[in-house]
């Protein structure tokens, strides 16, 4: 049988594989013109539950991913998947096979050469059962084989087309680790100073609930095209300070105690816009909004009525100008409005009709009055449960689900009772079925690959538990749609199905990120269409 010519992936192709975050405006740049050397201190709201990018599961540790580990592809600036460990990519035209050609030279910072070897055995480790169940199930399962052609090419053949594997490519969880690492690590799956990559800088330091410690990788000579140079990074060290709360860290910087910030909520960020010495920059992240997941395996939500009228119950821009003082963007759909998936069709909707919540719940039988004055049925109160996991708490999402518990009350005595529990006690609430409210927003490049994990039957945090056939067909033709009107198609029908049609979700807001930082910093700068903070590697400090 002849063998059938490879192609280059077509461009328009790839456009509707990543999601297109705000433009950054970038601030006049104070710090001069780049130069190598200094230190840097940076407060970040939030401490990574792991250091193993192939685990990786917060929008915020992904700035940290970054300093010491690599991709196989990145993104530009318009949304188009480009080269980094990987010099192309081409596939056949049936769509099953991908072949990598790789950089030469590069090398883990243990010393272990980056080779197709290499590779294999990161997607080999993937695939292991019990080691990454969510990236095994969703990005990789499409993945057949993973073959060797030469020491600088690998072969990736699938078993159905799927536009998404060269977002996973590009994805943190798709992030090299040295093959050492993957066999000797204390602890791989939560990482540390023994699970290395190929990247700018090396962790030499962490010290839990108290900061991460970088120093420079002098070898390092293989930037991404996004990047704003080439050769080692500028800096000769950087430390991540863990400062939870917004007002320690706007005080840290104000002292001058750190440099740069992020996650500047709107009650804050006068004193930075205020200071002449500080700049403040913001970007919408791509991906998922941040969204209630109705959890429709029990009462009260396996009522259609009842998710409608828990949605309609809230006037959600109230909320958010409470909040957030008018800075947050509101969501209408599941998918980030910076996304080209975005169906825009959905905004104006629903939403915000207390009259008509209370209607729905009067015809769902939740007719009864207690003395706090909740509705009841059948003696018992219409409570729902709404479990946050703490290290995934960002934006003062705790306050807005206080917030929200207020405002279902008053408008249509729902009970929201909210509970911030370490990440084992929510985990353990989720696996018992105990909640019916799941929050979640996730900053994927592509929101396909958010929706995979959130709405398939078997996606690795479907917390809805639902299970519906119509929006299986219609997150699988997606993934495997190459045609970006196409995709754009089904990913609008799962939206109007999800949203519109069985009120899955109540939308809220779309995640945006703040740096905030000292004039003497340099090269401060939003990573391509993600709309989070990149890595420190293009940073500098004016002496």
């Amino acid at each position: 049988m002849p063998v059938r010519p490879l192609r280059t992936f077509a461009v328009a192709a790839v456009l509707a594989l990543a999601g297109c975050a705000t433009a950054t405006t970038p601030a006049a740049e104070a710090a001069g013109r780049p130069r190598p050397g200094g230190a840097l201190t940076w407060a970040v709201e939030t401490e990574p539950i792991t250091l193993n990018p192939h685990q990786y599961a917060q929008a915020k540790a992904r700035l940290l991913v970054w300093n010491s580990f690599e991709s196989l592809l990145t993104y530009d600036a318009q949304g188009r998947p480009v080269p980094w460990l990987a010099t192309g990519w081409q596939i056949t035209p049936d769509g099953l096979t991908y072949t990598l050609p790789l950089r030469t030279g590069v090398t883990f910072t243990d010393g272990t050469p980056f080779d197709a070897a290499a590779v294999k055995a990161n997607l080999d480790k993937l695939r292991e059962p019990g080691y990454a169940p969510a990236v095994a199930a969703v990005q990789l399962r499409h993945l057949k084989a993973v073959e060797v052609v030469d020491p600088h090419t690998v072969r990736l053949t699938l078993t159905a087309p799927d536009v998404l594997i060269l977002d996973f490519l590009a994805s943190p969880q798709g992030a090299q680790v040295s093959p050492r690492s993957l066999r000797e690590a204390r602890n791989l799956k939560a990482g540390g100073v023994d699970v290395v990559g190929t990247g700018p800088f090396v962790l030499d330091r962490y010290v839990p609930g108290q900061e991460l410690h970088y120093r420079r990788n002098p070898g390092y000579d293989w930037a991404p095209p996004t990047a704003t140079h080439t050769g080692p990074a500028h800096l000769d060290e950087i430390t991540y300070r863990f400062l939870k709360e917004s007002v320690i860290r706007v005080g840290a910087l104000t002292a001058q105690q750190v440099q740069l910030i992020e996650g500047v909520p709107a009650t804050d960020q006068p004193l930075i816009t205020g200071n002449p010495r500080l700049r403040l920059t913001r970007e919408l992240n791509s991906g998922s909004a941040y969204t209630y997941y109705l959890n429709v395996s029990h009462a009260p939500f396996d009522d259609l009525r009842v998710r409608q009228a828990f949605r309609e119950a809230l006037d959600v821009d109230t909320v958010l100008a409470s909040v957030y003082r008018d800075t947050a963007t509101r969501a209408w759909s599941v998918v980030s409005p910076s996304s080209p998936l975005y169906d825009k069709r959905l905004e104006g909707s629903y939403g915000g009709d207390a009259a008509k919540a209370n209607r729905l719940l009067d015809q769902a039988g939740w007719t009864g009055r207690d003395a706090d004055g909740y509705r009841t049925r059948d003696g018992r109160r219409l409570t729902v449960r709404l479990v946050q996991a703490a290290p995934y708490v960002r934006d003062r999402r705790d306050v807005l689900a206080q917030a929200v518990q207020a405002a279902v009350k008053q408008s249509a005595g729902i009970d929201l009772q909210v509970s911030v529990v370490d990440q084992g006690t929510a985990q353990q609430a989720f696996d018992r079925n105990e909640y019916e409210v799941f929050d979640n927003s996730r900053a994927d490049t592509d929101a396909g690959a958010a929706l995979n994990l959130l709405l398939h039957s078997a996606g690795g945090i479907n917390r809805t538990r639902v299970a519906d056939p119509q929006l299986d067909r219609l997150l699988e033709a997606g993934q495997a749609a190459t045609d970006p009107a196409r995709r754009a198609e089904s990913y609008a029908a799962l939206q109007q199905r999800v949203v519109a049609g069985q009120a899955l979700a109540l939308p809220l807001y779309a995640p945006a990120d703040q740096i905030a930082a000292s004039t003497a910093v340099g090269g401060v700068r939003f990573e391509p269409t993600a709309g989070v903070p990149a890595s420190a590697y293009d940073l500098w400090i004016a002496r």
